[in-house]
């Protein structure tokens, strides 16, 4: 398991990241979201030990991380940390070996991966020569493919076109279900839902909110879609029931008082009665605006 605990980082008087705190449970994909400047990068750094922390703990399997455990760790920047200048397949056997590997199965796990991400007949191309697209690609493989205990992974879907975020999803998911603690940010709410076990909402340098995504929404405000027989307008009048939005027979409703409901159902009865009342889960990016506002 992977654990902060108070994490804080200040520049001057600014402080990007206050005090966060949460964990990372073996076999877990975590999504880390939150808007630009909400401290992302800087906690992941943290944890990596590029940046120093002015308070707080990171500990890794019940003890204080160690530049040991991180060399161990699978880390993707968000700012491409490639050689330009020098072919795919080489780099890649030189960065394996860096955590760890033999040439020989640095050489065998970075020609799979290649093959694995549709890059293998550029494997002898310069970085520079590559699409950012297929830059990106080669960055998630150098994370990757040296066996990890843990992923950080900023941004790693950024620039993938659907098939390689596809690919990159299922990589993720084999190293979870490996065991592997996984974190990794991303502005694509979507995706995070779909792939993530537990989710980290980051604010002004703040964990907002955090839970799964059923735990998420539950916090969300919960609303209803009510269709009538006829105009919905009068529903602006009903005592205890916020009109989120009303248009001719149909409304959405927040229940402000549980004890307005059911008058509510009964005048919507007797005024030409009602052909849907439902409610509404909130998407995750609903839940993101509600508690990063």
């Amino acid at each position: 398991m992977l654990e902060l605990t108070e994490v804080t980082r200040r520049y001057g008087d600014l402080v990007a990241v206050d005090r966060v705190s949460f964990q990372v449970a073996a076999g877990s994909l975590t999504g880390f979201v939150g808007g630009n400047g909400a401290g992302k990068t800087t906690t992941m750094r943290m944890i990596m030990g590029v940046l120093a922390m002015n308070g707080g703990e990171v500990r890794w399997a019940g003890h204080p991380i160690t530049a040991a455990d991180r060399k161990r760790f699978g880390y993707m920047p968000e700012e491409r940390g490639l050689y330009p200048k020098q072919p795919v397949l080489d780099q890649l056997i030189y960065l394996g070996r860096l955590h760890g590997l033999t040439a020989s199965a640095a050489r065998a796990s970075a020609t799979a991966h290649l093959e694995r991400f549709g890059l293998a007949e550029r494997a002898k191309a310069k970085v520079e020569t590559l699409s950012l697209g297929n830059q990106q690609r080669v960055q998630i493989i150098a994370s990757v493919m040296s066996q990890p205990t843990c992923l950080i992974l900023d941004e790693p879907f950024s620039g993938l076109d659907p098939m390689a975020v596809d690919a990159m999803a299922d990589v993720l998911r084999e190293h979870a279900c490996a065991g592997v603690p996984v974190l990794f940010s991303s502005h694509q709410l979507d995706l995070v839902d779909r792939l993530c076990d537990h989710l980290i909402i980051l604010a002004k340098g703040r964990v907002a909110a955090q839970g799964t995504a059923d735990e998420l929404r539950a916090t969300g405000t919960l609303r209803h879609r009510l269709v009538l027989g006829g105009d919905a307008g009068w529903l602006r009048q009903v005592p205890g029931i916020h009109v989120a939005d009303v248009e001719s027979a149909t409304a959405i409703v927040e229940i402000i008082d549980p004890a307005a409901e059911q008058p509510m159902l009964a005048a919507a009865l007797q005024r030409g009665g009602i052909r849907e009342y439902a409610a509404l889960v909130p998407s995750l990016s609903e839940i993101y605006r509600e508690v990063a506002s």
